[in-house]
Parts: structure tokens; sequence; C-alpha cells
């Protein structure tokens, strides 16, 4: 290795931060991300504000997965996608852009710019599996990780696992 090259490990690692393709509400989403082959992510519940659901749709077969936070089934997501994974969707879409989305899920659309709804449709067009709500715990457990970073300092560098918060304002 005198040659100056890096081995693998010694490489940095970098996570490039892409800004939303449109900025979006946190309330009803406060957290989705296209990650581990699913589009997944925390959705807040309509009927009780201390419950959210952890949702999520695999890739390719388009499996889905929803529970609330402690691992109970979502009622709504009984042989075919809840309000939860298609407020997940939109959400993917705003954040992310629906190109992005439906190339990451291996979505065929019939729109040359789809759009969430047609993402959604067509994956719920194939009848997909519903899912092992196993990702949930990991799934939740970054969403509850993200908050600490409100407690840093103000800054303009950039924090990479933030980049699913909207850029709405500079830091002064």
């Amino acid at each position: 290795m005198g040659d100056g090259a890096l081995s693998d490990w010694e490489r940095p690692s970098t996570a490039r931060v892409i800004p939303p393709a449109r900025p979006r509400k946190l309330a009803k989403v406060p957290f989705v991300e296209l990650a581990d082959g699913r589009l997944q992510g925390v959705v807040s519940s309509g009927s009780d504000v201390g419950r959210v659901y952890v949702s999520s749709v695999a890739a390719g077969d388009y499996a889905f997965a929803c529970s609330i936070n402690n691992n109970r089934p979502c009622g709504g997501a009984r042989g075919s996608f809840c309000n939860h994974i298609r407020a997940l969707a939109s959400e993917a879409v705003l954040q992310y852009g629906a190109e992005r989305v439906a190339r990451y899920l291996r979505v065929e659309t019939a729109q040359e710019e789809p759009d969430a709804s047609a993402v959604t449709t067509a994956m719920a067009r194939t009848c997909p599996p519903q899912g092992d709500t196993g990702a949930a715990a990991p799934v939740f457990s970054r969403f509850l990780r993200h908050p600490a970073y409100l407690e840093l300092a103000p800054t303009t560098a950039p924090l990479p696992e933030m980049h699913w918060f909207p850029p709405t304002r500079a830091v002064v």
C-alpha cells in the first residue's frame, strides 16, 4: 500500500444528502425513508395523539406491513394497503420525488411522470402480500433517535442523518 491507496475500511464514509423534492409537513408523517430495500417510516394516528404506526412497503414484491409502535398490527391493513401506508407513500413522493420512489420500489406506472397516487395504485394492483412487522423496531428506533438532534447547537454544517427534515430557513 505504498502507493497511497486506501483500503476499503480506511476510506471515509459519507452520506449524500439530497434536498427534498418539495417541502412537507411533519405532523402526519414525521419520518420517511427509503432504506433496507423498503419504503418505511412513522405515521401519526389520526385518532390518538399518543399513537404512531410504523409502516413499510418492500421493493419489488411490495410486501407491506403496518403496526402500532408496540408491534400490534394495524386494523386497516387487512389484505391491502391501509391509509397509513398510503400517507407514507404520499410523503415519500414529496420528500424524494415520484420518480425516485418508483425507481427504488421498482414500480412500473402507466404515467410518464408518476405521482403518489400512480405509484401506490400500481403497487396495490399486484395484490401484494402482507409482510413481516419485524422491521418496525429498528425503524421506530431510528425515528426516536432523530429528536436528539434538536438539542444540538445551531449550525450550517450538514448533519447527514437529518436529511429528511425539509430545509425551511437558514440558521442565524
